[in-house]
């Protein structure tokens, strides 16, 4: 009879035969899964095409990655440890240099050379130029984001050489460079683009809604609208530093409490859209999940009211509302306490943005101002949300109509799915909406551009109109004059908290919860992850 030992050797044998053979198939696995970020949110792009009307806010992120601009924005480290973009500073993307003229009214972009579209095909001036020719054509959105850094006419792109690419200013604006580093101004594949163009869709629109002609450090590997869409990194893209992650798969997961689940299991690496009420747990719980939050610049939650059909054309109807508005409660029981309270103020004292309003909760107040406007026994009305923000929207439209009801005001609730949201507020139809608003570029000129001002762009939602504001956000657009300019914009800020066509209610918080082996995260103003910089440890 053979021993115990000589009957294990040949098992031992075979299985150390087979740990070999598995071993390297596990090494690899691993460096896949940290060379891998999935990433779950309520709802993804509903186009791929940033430019694209009615874009939504993930299809800024797409952009983001997808497509490069001719410049980028520095990057810092705040006290807290967490990082972000650096609105004073820009750097090189797609432009390796460039120079200013002499007299200021132009400037000179020298493309990075060997840099090639996803399709291997060289960039050059001439998608520069039509890809800025788009952005004007397109209208809405892209077209007014354009404009809002002085960049408004098609005489002012030149194609110097195909290396070279020549910007004319019609005005000294200190908006016009930084707002060439926003998502709007990507650059186009446009031999790409044209091909899928027609007689009725000169710019390939319809055509790059699903697919994208992009040159950036990520290409679209596959997109199922509504589930998922996943990038593959560019390994040819020679515009930054290589990113370490070569695959990104953002998925939709509609369920707060869902991706709250997949992200305490290890499933997902990172989620952004949940309730404040997750985040502050999150926050305090000790385990492998960590939270990183900054408040969200130039941006606030407010309850719009449109001026331009009654009865939210009255100024008392207008005062009444901010005068009834549950603030403290909205800010208890949808926001948790996360965020920068805009009410309860004393005035606006300067020019220092942002800033709260004086209103705050006072129903004899607002009684009184429905009495002298002609609406002592109230009216009916609607409130509009976007369905994609209700875990904040909806409690807090829910006490607003609440609220509401003690000043004779019966508001209906209306929930938009998000992927129509844009879509509804560029009709401006809807009486009353609870909408979040954010400035890409870190001014208040810039804010009230384009929440304000009577050119009356998308993002202003109530349709208002103030001549006296439209001058003096113009005038602190271009000014030199340091007194000058508290003055102007302290004007403007004024007019608007007086006049209350949206009651600020608060600056947000931008939250982000990942596993703790998640690094390189940066907030960015555009509110979405910049995966080239993200890595795993």
């Amino acid at each position: 009879m053979k021993s115990l030992r000589n009957l294990l050797l040949p098992l031992a044998a075979a299985l150390g035969t087979t740990l070999l053979a598995t071993a390297p198939a596990l090494v690899h696995a691993q460096d896949k899964r940290m060379e891998t970020l999935v990433v779950a949110n309520e709802f993804g792009p509903n186009m791929l095409d940033v430019q694209g009307v009615g874009a939504n806010r993930p299809a800024y992120g797409v952009s983001w990655i997808v497509y490069d601009r001719l410049m980028s924005y520095g990057r810092k480290q705040l006290a807290d440890g967490s990082y972000s973009y650096d609105f004073t500073k820009l750097e090189p993307e797609l432009a390796e240099s460039w120079e200013v003229a002499p007299d200021g009214m132009s400037v000179v972009f020298h493309l990075r050379k060997g840099a090639t579209f996803h399709d291997g095909s060289p960039v050059t001036a001439e998608d520069v130029k039509w890809s800025f020719e788009r952005a004007l054509a397109m209208g809405g959105f892209p077209t007014f984001q354009m404009k809002a850094g002085s960049v408004e006419k098609p005489e002012q792109f030149e194609v110097v050489d195909a290396q070279t690419f020549r910007l004319k200013f019609l005005r000294k604006d200190k908006m016009t460079l930084p707002d060439l580093a926003v998502p709007v101004a990507s650059i186009y594949n446009s031999r790409l683009a044209k091909q899928h163009a027609t007689a009725d869709d000169p710019w390939a629109a319809n055509w790059l809604k699903t697919n994208a002609a992009g040159g950036g450090a990520y290409k679209v590997a596959s997109w199922k609208p509504g589930q998922e869409i996943v990038y593959d990194r560019f390994d040819a893209w020679k515009n930054g530093p290589l990113p370490k992650l070569k695959r990104v798969i953002q998925r939709d997961v509609p369920s707060a409490g869902n991706r709250r689940a997949l992200l305490a299991r290890g499933d997902i690496d990172i989620t952004f859209e949940l309730p404040p009420k997750d985040f502050n747990e999150m926050a305090q719980e000790k385990g492998n999940v960590k939270v990183e939050s900054t408040p969200i610049e130039n941006s606030m939650w407010y309850l719009g009211m449109n001026n331009a059909k009654p009865p939210f054309d009255n100024l008392k109807v207008r005062q009444a509302v901010a005068s009834v508005v549950p603030y403290d409660k909205i800010m208890q029981n949808a926001f948790y306490g996360r965020g920068v309270p805009l009410f309860g103020g004393s005035g606006v004292k300067d020019g220092s943005w942002m800033q709260p309003t004086a209103f705050k909760t006072d129903l004899a107040k607002a009684k009184q101002l429905m009495k002298e406007a002609g609406y002592e026994n109230g009216f009916e009305t609607t409130i509009s949300f976007d369905l994609g923000t209700a875990t904040v929207s909806e409690p807090a439209v829910i006490l607003i109509q609440e609220a509401l009801a003690q000043i004779g005001i019966k508001a209906g609730i209306e929930k938009v799915p998000g992927s129509n949201w844009r879509a509804a507020i560029t009709k401006k139809d809807m009486p009353m909406i609870f909408n979040r608003f954010g400035g890409w570029l870190n001014y208040p000129e810039y804010f009230f551009f384009w929440a304000y001002h009577g050119q009356n762009a998308v993002f202003n939602t109530m349709s208002y109109q103030n001549e006296k504001l439209d001058k003096l956000v113009e005038a602190a657009r271009f000014e030199t004059d340091a007194k000058k300019y508290d003055q102007e914009v302290k004007g403007f800020i004024d007019i608007a908290y007086t006049e209350v066509p949206r009651v600020p209610i608060v600056q947000p918080m931008m939250d982000v919860a990942m596993q703790k082996n998640v690094q390189g995260y940066t907030y960015w103003f555009h509110l979405q992850p910049d995966y080239r910089q993200i890595y795993k440890q």
